[in-house]
């Protein structure tokens, strides 16, 4: 009967341990202010019961936190000041680099039609594209760089959980992103950063005071062109060739296999043939909902 009571208890120990780990693992993610996100790991404890009393037994994996309904996020608007000319819509197209590669196929379009954009970098971009960035520097009429964080970890200041991934958490951790990712861009060669847009776009209404009195404005958007290039080419060229006078689109240039990245290029094709004025967030002026401009 003692032996009995023994094992159960040895069995019962790793699930008692997994259900109490579930402090949050930061993950880096490839697709960012709409991205792809990443598949949180599960609590397993897998085989530890079958090892020998002498093998340690593995930490059991964690899972970020939840989003709590305690923890009010928003998704700032941001629009630009329209032209207010019939047929000549302004429209400031703008592009998060989160990670991974450079997409060709948006950055030659941009180049070879003289196209400007803001482009929102992070660390871990510039460190794996120099070419890339060369293009951009070499061309400072067309490229505004701004900043996209350190690691595009999202730029919430309470643990939760957006779209998988886990936000920075702390106050501290926040300024470590925004910090991190204007340094960055300082040993790159890259101008003073003034904007800055978190990965998801996501925040709560402390952390963008946090990044206001760091001396950033925060830039939102008000079309979604790509859906953190995870949509179709057909369903992004509509979505970014529909844009209206006044608007700013947010897409990823850092997504070369993604379908997404044709349907850009084309939609960009689409506008300049109606005759749109394309212009940078430094260009004009703009007005962003929930104190992120103001």
């Amino acid at each position: 009967m003692k032996n009995l009571v023994l094992t159960s208890a040895l069995l019962l120990a790793p699930v008692a341990t997994a259900a109490a780990g579930q402090t949050a693992t930061i993950q880096p993610v490839v697709a960012a202010t709409m991205p792809a996100p990443v598949v949180p790991l599960s609590s397993d404890p897998g085989t530890a019961d079958t090892a020998p009393k002498s093998t340690p037994k593995a930490a059991p994996r964690q899972t970020p936190p939840k989003q709590t309904s305690s923890t009010k996020l928003v998704e700032p608007h941001l629009r630009v000041a329209r032209s207010e000319i019939k047929g000549h819509a302004r429209v400031a197209l703008t592009f998060d680099a989160c990670m991974g590669k450079a997409d060709e196929r948006i950055l030659s379009v941009l180049v070879s039609e003289r196209i400007p954009a803001t482009i929102f970098v992070t660390a871990r971009w510039l460190k794996h594209n120099p070419q890339a960035l060369q293009v951009m520097l070499a061309n400072p009429d067309l490229f505004e760089l701004e900043n996209h964080g350190q690691n595009h970890i999202p730029a919430v200041d309470k643990p939760v959980s957006i779209y998988g991934i886990a936000s920075a958490g702390s106050p501290e951790a926040v300024r470590l992103e925004v910090q991190g990712g204007a340094d960055a861009m300082l040993a790159a060669g890259i101008p003073a950063p003034r904007w800055f847009r978190g990965s998801t776009a996501k925040y709560d209404l402390s952390s963008i005071a946090q990044i206001r009195a760091m001396g950033y404005r925060i830039a939102g958007y008000s079309v979604n062109g790509d859906g953190g290039s995870l949509l179709g080419a057909a369903i992004t060229e509509k979505r970014i060739s529909s844009a209206k006078d006044g608007d700013v689109v947010i897409s990823h240039i850092n997504q070369p296999t993604h379908a997404a990245g044709e349907g850009v290029a084309k939609a960009i094709l689409d506008l300049k043939a109606k005759g749109t004025e394309f212009v940078r967030l430094q260009d004009v002026e703009d007005r962003g909902d929930d104190d992120t401009t103001e």
